[in-house]
Protein backbone atom coordinates (compact mmCIF):
# COMPACT_ATOMS: atom_id res chain seq x y z
CA UNK A 1 0.00 0.00 0.00
CA UNK A 2 1.53 3.55 -0.82
CA UNK A 3 1.91 5.92 2.01
CA UNK A 4 1.62 8.89 -0.28
CA UNK A 5 -1.02 10.54 -2.76
CA UNK A 6 -0.99 12.31 -6.07
CA UNK A 7 -2.30 16.01 -5.76
CA UNK A 8 -2.07 18.80 -8.78
CA UNK A 9 -0.99 22.27 -9.02
CA UNK A 10 -1.42 24.64 -11.60
CA UNK A 11 -5.03 23.72 -12.47
CA UNK A 12 -4.13 20.37 -12.95
CA UNK A 13 -1.08 20.78 -14.89
CA UNK A 14 1.05 19.25 -12.26
CA UNK A 15 0.60 16.58 -10.99
CA UNK A 16 2.67 15.47 -7.36
CA UNK A 17 2.60 13.22 -5.41
CA UNK A 18 3.35 13.69 -1.54
CA UNK A 19 3.18 11.81 1.99
CA UNK A 20 0.03 11.35 3.20
CA UNK A 21 1.49 11.78 6.66
CA UNK A 22 3.91 14.56 6.77
CA UNK A 23 4.28 17.71 4.59
CA UNK A 24 2.49 19.10 2.10
CA UNK A 25 3.07 21.92 -0.08
CA UNK A 26 0.97 24.92 0.09
CA UNK A 27 0.63 28.39 -2.23
CA UNK A 28 3.88 29.66 -0.98
CA UNK A 29 5.16 27.40 -3.45
CA UNK A 30 3.43 28.49 -6.24
CA UNK A 31 4.01 31.60 -5.64
CA UNK A 32 7.64 31.97 -5.29
CA UNK A 33 8.21 30.08 -8.52
CA UNK A 34 6.12 33.04 -10.10
CA UNK A 35 8.34 35.56 -8.88
CA UNK A 36 11.66 34.02 -10.77
CA UNK A 37 11.50 36.00 -14.03
CA UNK A 38 14.83 37.14 -16.11
CA UNK A 39 15.49 33.45 -16.85
CA UNK A 40 17.30 32.78 -20.10
CA UNK A 41 17.86 30.32 -22.64
CA UNK A 42 19.61 27.34 -20.90
CA UNK A 43 19.87 28.93 -17.72
CA UNK A 44 20.23 26.37 -14.49
CA UNK A 45 18.22 26.72 -11.42
CA UNK A 46 18.77 25.44 -7.95
CA UNK A 47 15.98 24.57 -5.69
CA UNK A 48 16.97 24.80 -1.92
CA UNK A 49 15.07 22.77 0.92
CA UNK A 50 12.59 21.45 -2.57
CA UNK A 51 10.87 19.36 -0.29
CA UNK A 52 7.99 17.49 -2.23
CA UNK A 53 9.03 19.30 -5.71
CA UNK A 54 6.40 22.19 -5.84
CA UNK A 55 8.39 24.98 -6.59
CA UNK A 56 11.12 23.34 -8.91
CA UNK A 57 7.51 21.32 -10.55
CA UNK A 58 5.88 24.71 -11.14
CA UNK A 59 8.85 26.72 -13.01
CA UNK A 60 9.73 23.73 -14.92
CA UNK A 61 5.42 23.75 -16.21
CA UNK A 62 6.15 27.51 -16.66
CA UNK A 63 9.51 27.50 -18.41
CA UNK A 64 9.78 24.07 -20.50
CA UNK A 65 10.26 25.70 -23.44
CA UNK A 66 13.44 27.66 -22.44
CA UNK A 67 16.05 24.53 -22.30
CA UNK A 68 16.52 25.23 -18.64
CA UNK A 69 17.98 22.66 -16.08
CA UNK A 70 16.06 22.51 -12.92
CA UNK A 71 18.36 20.62 -9.40
CA UNK A 72 16.77 19.98 -6.32
CA UNK A 73 18.32 19.68 -2.92
CA UNK A 74 16.34 18.27 0.01
CA UNK A 75 17.27 16.37 3.34
CA UNK A 76 14.71 14.00 3.84
CA UNK A 77 15.16 11.07 1.26
CA UNK A 78 11.74 10.31 1.25
CA UNK A 79 10.74 13.80 -0.17
CA UNK A 80 13.56 13.98 -2.52
CA UNK A 81 12.67 10.45 -3.95
CA UNK A 82 8.51 11.97 -4.32
CA UNK A 83 9.54 14.62 -5.73
CA UNK A 84 12.18 12.72 -8.73
CA UNK A 85 8.77 10.38 -8.72
CA UNK A 86 6.72 13.24 -9.60
CA UNK A 87 9.31 15.08 -12.11
CA UNK A 88 9.39 12.04 -14.24
CA UNK A 89 5.51 11.43 -14.11
CA UNK A 90 5.07 14.95 -15.30
CA UNK A 91 8.23 14.18 -18.25
CA UNK A 92 10.45 17.24 -16.78
CA UNK A 93 13.77 14.80 -17.24
CA UNK A 94 15.62 18.09 -17.02
CA UNK A 95 14.14 18.37 -12.99
CA UNK A 96 16.41 15.92 -10.28
CA UNK A 97 16.23 16.31 -7.00
CA UNK A 98 19.41 15.07 -4.56
CA UNK A 99 18.99 14.52 -1.02
CA UNK A 100 21.77 16.16 0.84
CA UNK A 101 21.99 18.44 3.67
CA UNK A 102 23.20 22.09 2.76
CA UNK A 103 26.10 21.52 5.23
CA UNK A 104 27.30 19.03 3.12
CA UNK A 105 26.42 19.80 -0.45
CA UNK A 106 27.94 17.89 -3.33
CA UNK A 107 27.55 20.42 -5.67
CA UNK A 108 29.83 23.16 -7.05
CA UNK A 109 29.45 26.74 -5.49
CA UNK A 110 28.99 29.59 -7.92
CA UNK A 111 27.50 27.49 -10.93
CA UNK A 112 23.76 28.32 -10.77
CA UNK A 113 21.95 31.21 -12.70
CA UNK A 114 19.30 31.23 -9.99
CA UNK A 115 19.23 30.46 -6.84
CA UNK A 116 15.57 29.66 -4.70
CA UNK A 117 14.11 28.80 -1.50
CA UNK A 118 10.95 28.26 0.46
CA UNK A 119 13.55 27.23 4.10
CA UNK A 120 11.67 26.11 7.26
CA UNK A 121 9.81 28.82 9.22
CA UNK A 122 11.19 29.23 13.02
CA UNK A 123 7.48 28.95 14.41
CA UNK A 124 8.05 26.88 17.72
CA UNK A 125 4.53 27.79 18.62
CA UNK A 126 2.97 26.24 15.90
CA UNK A 127 4.12 22.76 16.00
CA UNK A 128 3.49 20.16 13.78
CA UNK A 129 2.58 16.70 14.69
CA UNK A 130 4.19 15.04 11.75
CA UNK A 131 7.81 14.38 12.06
CA UNK A 132 8.04 15.82 8.34
CA UNK A 133 6.27 18.42 8.77
CA UNK A 134 8.01 19.54 11.92
CA UNK A 135 11.62 19.37 9.69
CA UNK A 136 10.24 21.28 7.10
CA UNK A 137 9.12 23.99 9.63
CA UNK A 138 11.70 24.06 12.16
CA UNK A 139 14.55 25.11 13.00
CA UNK A 140 15.23 22.33 15.31
CA UNK A 141 16.22 19.80 12.98
CA UNK A 142 18.09 22.13 10.06
CA UNK A 143 20.59 25.18 10.10
CA UNK A 144 19.40 28.90 10.94
CA UNK A 145 18.31 31.05 9.04
CA UNK A 146 21.49 32.81 8.31
CA UNK A 147 23.22 29.81 7.56
CA UNK A 148 20.50 28.90 4.91
CA UNK A 149 20.98 32.47 3.14
CA UNK A 150 24.41 32.61 3.13
CA UNK A 151 24.36 28.95 1.74
CA UNK A 152 22.12 30.01 -0.95
CA UNK A 153 24.48 33.03 -2.06
CA UNK A 154 27.12 30.80 -2.40
CA UNK A 155 25.54 28.39 -4.98
CA UNK A 156 24.34 31.75 -7.15
CA UNK A 157 27.12 32.54 -9.88
CA UNK A 158 27.67 35.81 -11.07
CA UNK A 159 25.19 38.37 -12.17
CA UNK A 160 22.72 35.50 -10.53
CA UNK A 161 19.10 36.13 -9.02
CA UNK A 162 18.30 34.96 -5.47
CA UNK A 163 14.23 34.62 -4.79
CA UNK A 164 12.66 33.83 -0.89
CA UNK A 165 9.69 33.43 0.30
CA UNK A 166 9.61 33.64 4.09
CA UNK A 167 7.35 35.30 7.24
CA UNK A 168 7.01 38.94 6.96
CA UNK A 169 8.47 38.55 10.71
CA UNK A 170 11.98 37.56 9.18
CA UNK A 171 12.47 40.44 6.08
CA UNK A 172 14.88 42.44 9.15
CA UNK A 173 16.96 38.86 9.22
CA UNK A 174 16.92 38.01 5.62
CA UNK A 175 18.07 41.96 4.59
CA UNK A 176 20.38 41.67 7.24
CA UNK A 177 22.28 38.56 5.68
CA UNK A 178 21.88 39.61 2.36
CA UNK A 179 23.40 42.97 2.78
CA UNK A 180 26.23 43.79 1.11
CA UNK A 181 26.42 40.12 -0.82
CA UNK A 182 23.35 40.94 -3.46
CA UNK A 183 21.78 43.93 -4.83
CA UNK A 184 18.40 45.00 -6.75
CA UNK A 185 16.73 43.70 -3.58
CA UNK A 186 13.26 44.11 -4.11
CA UNK A 187 10.52 42.79 -1.23
CA UNK A 188 6.81 42.03 -2.58
CA UNK A 189 4.84 42.33 0.88
CA UNK A 190 1.86 39.37 0.24
CA UNK A 191 -1.12 40.45 2.59
CA UNK A 192 -4.02 38.15 2.82
CA UNK A 193 -6.63 40.94 2.09
CA UNK A 194 -5.93 44.34 0.23
CA UNK A 195 -5.50 47.12 3.33
CA UNK A 196 -3.99 43.89 5.93
CA UNK A 197 -1.01 43.85 7.44
CA UNK A 198 1.54 40.84 5.23
CA UNK A 199 2.11 37.97 6.72
CA UNK A 200 4.42 37.12 3.80
CA UNK A 201 7.01 38.29 1.70
CA UNK A 202 9.13 37.54 -1.55
CA UNK A 203 12.46 38.48 -1.56
CA UNK A 204 14.68 39.04 -5.00
CA UNK A 205 18.07 39.94 -5.05
CA UNK A 206 21.05 39.93 -7.32
CA UNK A 207 24.37 39.19 -7.31
CA UNK A 208 26.88 42.03 -8.02
CA UNK A 209 24.54 44.83 -8.80
CA UNK A 210 24.63 48.03 -6.75
CA UNK A 211 20.57 48.91 -7.57
CA UNK A 212 18.97 50.05 -4.47
CA UNK A 213 16.07 48.44 -2.31
CA UNK A 214 12.82 49.07 -4.11
CA UNK A 215 9.84 47.99 -1.60
CA UNK A 216 7.01 46.71 -4.30
CA UNK A 217 3.36 47.01 -4.24
CA UNK A 218 1.35 44.56 -1.87
CA UNK A 219 -0.28 41.63 -3.48
CA UNK A 220 -3.74 40.62 -2.21
CA UNK A 221 -4.09 36.96 -2.32
CA UNK A 222 -7.89 37.01 -1.42
CA UNK A 223 -10.83 39.70 -2.92
CA UNK A 224 -13.46 40.51 -0.04
CA UNK A 225 -15.87 37.86 -0.92
CA UNK A 226 -12.59 35.41 -0.18
CA UNK A 227 -12.13 34.37 -3.58
CA UNK A 228 -8.69 34.31 -5.02
CA UNK A 229 -7.91 37.62 -6.66
CA UNK A 230 -7.55 38.22 -10.73
CA UNK A 231 -3.83 38.41 -10.37
CA UNK A 232 -3.68 35.01 -7.81
CA UNK A 233 -5.97 33.27 -9.93
CA UNK A 234 -3.97 33.54 -12.99
CA UNK A 235 -0.79 32.52 -11.12
CA UNK A 236 -2.05 29.28 -9.06
CA UNK A 237 -4.23 27.97 -11.90
CA UNK A 238 -2.84 29.39 -14.96
CA UNK A 239 0.77 29.39 -14.16
CA UNK A 240 1.54 32.60 -14.81
CA UNK A 241 4.45 34.75 -13.76
CA UNK A 242 4.20 37.43 -11.31
CA UNK A 243 4.53 41.29 -11.83
CA UNK A 244 6.64 43.41 -9.66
Amino acid sequence: MNDYSENHLLDRKVKIYQPDDGYHASSDAVLLASAVLDVKQNDNILDVGSGTGAVSLCLAQRLKDKGISVCGLEIQPRLAELANMSAAENGFDFVKFINADIKDCPLPFCSFAHVISNPPYAEKDLPSPQGSKAAAHNFSTVPNLGEWIKFCIKMIRPQGYFYMINRAAALEEILYHIHGRLGAVSVIPLCSKEGQDAKRVIVTARKDSKTPLRICRPLAVHAENGAYTSEIENILRGGKGLSY
